[in-house]
């Protein structure tokens, strides 16, 4: 637990266990929440086969970045969550979306 604390930054137990709690629900909702943007789109297994996972997987993504900051302020953790969005964003080259306060 140590070591994760370091790594994000935190200094208590209860912060981190709280952002471990965030990150499944977010899981969990995000997955679930995928199924009815899938069938808005008319989007079924069906229909697309082998395609059908990997297309899902693009629809939860910003499902999933979304949800991730809403429900991380919802348990009092905006703070983490925006600066963990922002940093896993960068890393997958969307930097520019963010702009620096230089």
């Amino acid at each position: 637990m140590n070591r994760l604390k370091k790594r994000w930054g935190i200094t208590s137990n209860l912060q981190a266990i709280i952002i471990i709690v965030v990150f499944a629900i977010t899981g969990s909702a995000s997955a679930w929440l995928s199924r009815p943007f899938c069938v808005l789109l008319g989007i079924t297994k069906e229909d697309f086969g082998g395609w059908f996972t990997l297309i899902r997987l693009l629809i939860i993504f910003p499902i999933y970045q979304v949800l991730l900051v809403a429900i991380g302020t919802i348990f009092g953790q905006f703070r983490f969550f925006w600066n963990f969005e922002k940093k896993m964003l960068k890393n997958m080259g969307l930097g520019f979306l963010f702009k620096d306060k230089n």
